[in-house]
């Protein structure tokens, strides 16, 4: 599978240290983070802390959820007339069917709700992509064949997601999966929006999306097989040959790795199975550092700091790869690279 180049005209991000783009970006950036305890507690009797989107009221469930998405939604779209949104479809990254704790009503509803929070109809074209932390390079891939193929002038990809329920946490919890004073191998649930308008690459084009690619990893993180990072190694690989790079050619790195030593073992592994010329740097950024583990959002998240370095000129050069690692193992790789 190989996707036709995009570009990455806009975004918009919704996050627990920033409701802006810039604003998020620049908290990102700077490393902060912002945790606040739960209302829920670990078998051992703490409460859980986690990454929570801080809003007008206390919405939770889908609803928060759509609001999110609306308010990333309308960041993203923000110079693109208001009339000519009904000509744009979204593509919804939502978490998928398999996820613990899965809210009810992402695939049927979601779109309609977030659709009446804006108070506009979006094209025919939109659909719900349920593919949890790889969704935005799925929806990257659908994103260049409508462009490309079918001649629509722009694609909104949007994702919204919140791992803040109780079903959800107790299973991490019992699976030791959260970060925790008796657990260090773990990571913070979080919450977050976000939200790219796509489009065929112009003349002041900032960021382009060359090339995506996926792959399976048999030894994802619930199996017992040892890991040898087949799958990210195979998906990036994959990617470089869509973009026509090599991986010495790109600057650095942004991964949705939020905690847990095995995706940052994969991302090790990965890197030292395609790297065949030596680098003096070959950063690695990872947003969910300050954010938490956010999972269908975590791509776009991922998208709008490489977009954001780019505009305010701090990436540590042109080429980034983008990584995502599903716990199905699922394994999803974009190439961007900035003007």
């Amino acid at each position: 599978m190989s996707a036709a180049p995009l570009e990455i005209a806009n975004a918009g991000l919704v996050t627990s240290v920033g409701l802006s783009a810039a604003s998020a970006c620049a908290a990102i950036r700077a490393g902060l983070t912002n945790p606040t305890p739960t209302r829920f507690q670990s078998p051992e009797g703490e409460f859980i802390m986690a990454h929570s989107v801080p809003l007008a009221r206390p919405w939770r469930g889908r609803e928060k959820l759509a609001r999110m998405a609306a308010m990333a939604i309308e960041e993203c779209l923000a110079e693109l007339p208001r009339e000519e949104w009904q000509h744009v479809p979204l593509l919804l990254c939502v978490a998928e069917q398999a996820r613990p704790g899965r809210t009810e009503g992402l695939d049927d509803v979601l779109i309609e709700e977030i659709q009446d929070l804006l108070d506009v109809r979006f094209a025919p074209q939109s659909v719900v992509i349920a593919h949890g932390r790889v969704s935005a390079s799925v929806a990257m891939l659908h994103a260049s064949r409508l462009v490309h193929e079918h001649q629509v002038p722009a694609v909104l990809i949007a994702g919204t997601d919140s791992l803040l329920t109780w079903p959800t946490l107790r299973v991490l919890s019992e699976q030791s999966r959260l970060l925790a004073e008796q657990n260090s191998n773990g990571f913070m649930a979080g919450e977050a929006a976000g939200a790219v308008l796509t489009r065929k690459p112009t003349d002041a084009a900032q960021l382009i999306c060359a090339g995506v690619g996926f792959a399976t990893e048999r030894a994802h993180i619930d199996s017992e097989e040892p890991l040898r990072a087949d799958g990210l190694t195979q998906a990036i690989k994959n990617g470089l040959a869509a973009a026509g790079l090599e991986l010495h050619q790109l600057d650095f790195r942004i991964g949705d790795m939020s905690g847990e030593q095995y995706y940052f073992k994969e991302a090790a592994l990965a890197l030292g199975r395609i790297l065949r010329q030596r680098k003096e740097t070959f950063d690695l950024w990872h947003p969910a550092e300050c954010i938490g583990e956010t999972g269908a959002a975590a791509g776009l998240a991922c998208l709008a700091v490489a977009l954001m370095a780019s505009r305010k000129k701090y990436a540590p050069g042109r080429g980034v790869l983008l990584h995502a690692s599903a716990d199905g193992g699922q394994r999803a790789a974009m190439i961007a690279v900035a003007s």
